[in-house]
């Protein structure tokens, strides 16, 4: 992965973080949702950066896989 794909996921990142604050603070939330949340996201970025250090292919296509269900189990709690 190359640094500006890098710098741009990053920025993304933060964006959406930007609009998760936001949504959270507009209104009270359940403590588990958004516990679960939080913990979803921090596990996203953690294979976001195992990812970028890893070199073979097979590894990267596991952690591909489990990137997309956390973020599908992401939508899912941020959809309600």
């Amino acid at each position: 992965m190359d640094v500006q794909a890098r710098i741009a996921e990053r920025i993304e990142e933060r964006e959406q973080d930007r609009r998760r604050g936001s949504q959270a603070r507009g209104k009270p939330g359940d403590p588990e949702r958004l516990r679960r949340v939080e913990s979803l996201r921090l596990a996203r970025i953690e294979l976001d950066r195992q990812r970028a250090a890893t070199e073979h292919a097979g590894r990267k296509q596991q952690l591909a896989l489990a990137a997309a269900e956390l973020d599908r189990q992401l939508a899912a709690l941020t959809d309600v």
